[in-house]
């Protein structure tokens, strides 16, 4: 039997996870991500922990596979990260600089990218070799598996499927500098803003209307109480969402497509709404697709780290 960790590395935190090489997550714990400096005591923090776990459990060094490690921002299949903004990172070869301090072979690859490889290993993608995974929070994110294979591109970029354009009409940016993005109609906050333009431009009734502000859980909340503008506006979601996913498909042909972050926890109404407009968009012999839930909540980023090691 073989081990090795598995790391996330996020902005406020970096989740550390120690697993036995058939998936079996045996340990977690949590550090702080300490960004001053840029960003130049992250890399120091992750090997001294992992090295002190080490130490403390007597582990073999002859027994690990290494490290894996998911990064928010582009990472290319060689571990050279091309900047990562909210870590105050430029452009070096982390999995280079990781080993160099702990010993350990190290793998890299971009946060959702690398999760959408532990949801494809363990979670609501088990069993497929090919499959696409959205991550639906204040952002869209994702990442793509195919042939058993992370896809990371060729300036690790691969996997950006959140600011493919959907609409060429719209007139406000979206984060990334573009205008119409799917980040602009699919994220949590791309719901709530669909939801105040629809009802600035409507004079439908609404229980959202009584609220000083409200939030994507208040949109879908209003819906499945049966909220006609409600209903209206995630219809408009599920058919972006749709779309953005049949396009995805006419390209990856996958076996699953995978739905996880926080907008992912409207459940069902969320998948069997998304098919609805899949269905329509998509190039028939990619429709017999699966759709699922993300399994693995915030252990993803960790199991997909430290199956890098094992492909």
């Amino acid at each position: 039997m073989t081990y090795g960790f598995g790391v996330d590395l996020g902005g406020t935190t970096v989740k550390i996870a120690y697993f036995q090489n058939d998936g079996t997550l045996l340990d977690k714990w949590e550090i702080p991500t300490r960004t001053e400096n840029n960003g130049s005591l992250i890399l120091p923090d992750i090997a001294k922990s992992v090295t002190e776990y080490i130490a403390q459990h007597n582990i073999d060094r002859k027994d690990l596979l290494g490290i894996g490690i998911g990064v928010p921002g582009p990472v290319s299949q060689e571990g050279v990260v091309n900047r990562c903004i909210n870590l105050g990172w430029g452009v070096f070869n982390i999995s280079q600089q990781l080993q160099e301090l702990t010993g350990l072979p190290v793998k890299a690859g971009n946060d959702a990218s690398v999760a959408a490889l532990g949801e494809c290993w363990m979670g609501g993608g088990k069993g497929c070799q090919n499959m696409v995974f959205s991550t639906l929070g204040t952002g869209v994110g994702g990442g793509i598996v195919v042939g058993g294979q992370l896809v990371h591109g060729a300036f690790g970029a691969g996997g950006e499927i959140g600011h493919m354009v959907l609409n060429r009409e719209e007139e406000e940016a979206c984060n990334c500098g573009k205008k119409g993005c799917v980040e602009q109609y699919c994220s949590a906050t791309g719901v709530v803003r669909l939801a105040k333009r629809y009802l600035a431009l409507t004079d439908a009734p609404s229980v959202l209307r009584e609220k000083e502000s409200f939030s994507c859980k208040d949109v879908f909340d209003a819906g499945a109480a049966g909220d006609g503008a409600a209903l209206a506006i995630l219809d408009q979601v599920y058919r972006c969402l749709g779309e953005f996913l049949a396009n995805v498909a006419c390209v990856v042909n996958p076996e699953a497509i995978v739905l996880g972050g926080g907008v992912s926890k409207a459940g069902e109404p969320l998948l069997e709404g998304t098919k609805k407009y899949f269905n329509e968009y998509v190039f028939h012999a990619c429709r017999n697709v699966r759709f699922a839930l993300a399994q693995l909540g915030n252990d993803a980023g960790a199991y997909g780290a430290f199956r890098l090691l094992l492909i």
